[in-house]
């Protein structure tokens, strides 16, 4: 059963950790990614299908057009992955999703909307070391040789020079996860980690869904929202912590002082 209800505070803090002691190293090792939406039908779309129109086609041209103008940008790093993650952190529509390490960055997403909250939401609970296990030999390889569960942006531009090279790897459609550069606090703090499918124009969901043993959708009830939202606040998982800047602290005191 892929989507669990879930019935309270104690419930949540158990399904997300569920899985995560690894006996080798008798250590706490969570072998999830999450991602947290305040209304559950929702899907798992990215903002480049949000524009609308031919957008697979028009990929291609808002990086390149973000490049060619990002002048102002000065970077070591040439390489496309460098600059795609650049883009999708600055708000280029992209076909990258956010998700985080966090499970309580997830239930900041879930929950930092206030208008959503007569909404069931929803957080997404992805194994990405076993959606990994799927990739072709030249990408596992990697992970091998490194010995790590996740990419990163060198040693997927060691193999992959963009997204064309990715979505003609292989006619099954493919998904991998990797760490997106430290750009500023704000990716720091909020643990990320981002996905990326071989097909521009297929929804997340949908994958997951032909995967059903890599991945649960945790159902958060309306109900249970404005308990998580307060607990968060007590722990300092806020808009100030999440997003370091005068505009961060705005948002969060402008979310503390509204009244239920």
């Amino acid at each position: 059963m892929n989507e669990i209800i879930i019935k309270d505070w104690l419930d949540l803090q158990s399904r997300i950790f569920e899985e995560s002691w690894i006996e080798d190293i008798k250590r706490f090792r969570s072998p999830f990614a999450f991602r947290g939406m305040p209304v559950n039908h929702e899907k798992l779309s990215t903002s480049l299908m949000h524009i609308g129109g031919n957008f697979a086609e028009m990929e291609k041209h808002l990086l390149r057009n973000f490049k060619k103008y990002a002048h102002e940008v000065i970077t070591d790093n040439n390489s496309f992955w460098n600059w795609v993650s650049l883009a999708k952190h600055h708000g280029l529509p992209t076909r990258i999703l956010d998700w985080s390490f966090s499970p309580y960055v997830a239930m900041h997403f879930l929950t930092q909307n206030l208008k959503t909250y007569s909404h069931d939401g929803v957080i997404w609970v992805v194994k990405y070391k076993e959606i990994h296990k799927l990739l072709p030999a030249l990408l596992k390889n990697i992970l091998q040789e490194e010995g790590s569960d996740v990419f990163t942006i060198d040693n997927l531009s060691s193999v992959l020079k963009n997204f064309n090279d990715f979505d003609s790897l292989s006619k099954d459609i493919l998904l991998l996860f990797f760490e997106p550069p430290s750009l500023d606090e704000r990716i720091v703090n909020q643990y990320a980690l981002f996905s990326v499918l071989s097909k521009a124009d297929y929804y997340l969901d949908e994958w997951l869904q032909n995967h059903p043993d890599v991945y649960k959708k945790l159902i958060i009830p309306a109900e249970l929202k404005w308990e998580i939202r307060d607990k968060l606040d007590q722990a300092n998982i806020t808009e100030r912590v999440l997003f370091p800047g005068l505009d961060g602290l705005s948002k969060w005191l402008r979310r503390l002082y509204t009244s239920r």
